[in-house]
């Protein structure tokens, strides 16, 4: 008799089963992609761009501690440089809203006597402190002459502010008072030392 009639079904059935599974093993041999870990390929780290890096769990309380000093050190950073560069989110309640924007803008695109202001009381400070009576006098003609024309410019400052709200936003709730005293305030500061920065050039139209 045969020995394939000898076999009992059971065997027949696991022969047939092992020669299936050893060419499903050979075809995914074939198909089969090493993964980049295995190539040597180094993946980059996600940048602050994207999505951040999970922290290492600290090891004890001085390791913890180190890690939350280090995250709010950088909060603060992000959230200086975002005031700086106008973004709305970091900006403080009082540089908020379309209206102060504008304002902002008003401001930026043109020279105002304010800025000189604080350089002129320095010179006008020093005159004062000489004793000449020439010196002295002349020190405060300066300062007179500076507070009218920061005043003279003030007036300037508060009427386009108003005329250009009013044409822009005609629907806002904006006090004018205050935005008058922003301006002002703005017009005060050194265009270098504003924050947030100037985002128009001198003479630009607004």
């Amino acid at each position: 008799m045969s020995p394939l009639f000898r076999r009992k079904p059971v065997d027949l059935v696991e022969d047939a089963t092992t020669s299936v599974t050893e060419e499903d093993s050979a075809a995914r041999r074939k198909s089969y992609t090493p993964s980049k870990k295995e190539l040597g390929v180094v993946t980059p780290k996600r940048t602050q761009q994207g999505r951040r890096t999970q922290e290492a769990a600290p090891a004890n309380r001085k390791e913890a501690m180190k890690q939350l000093r280090e995250r709010q050190r950088q909060e603060r950073s992000e959230a200086s440089e975002g005031m700086r560069n106008g973004e709305e989110k970091y900006l403080l309640a009082r540089d908020r809203g379309p209206e102060r924007s504008l304002v902002r803008d008003l401001v930026d695109s043109r020279r105002t006597v304010g800025s000189f202001f604080i350089a002129g009381a320095v010179i006008v400070m020093i005159g004062s402190i000489v004793r000449n009576e020439v010196v002295v006098l002349a020190s405060n003609v300066l300062w007179a002459l500076l507070a009218l024309a920061v005043v003279v410019d003030s007036i300037f400052i508060a009427r386009r502010i108003k005329k250009t709200v009013k044409a822009r936003i005609p629907n806002s709730q904006q006090r004018l008072g205050s935005l008058y005293l922003y301006g002002i305030m703005r017009g005060l500061t050194f265009r270098r030392m504003r924050v947030p920065k100037p985002k128009v050039e001198l003479g630009a139209k607004i």
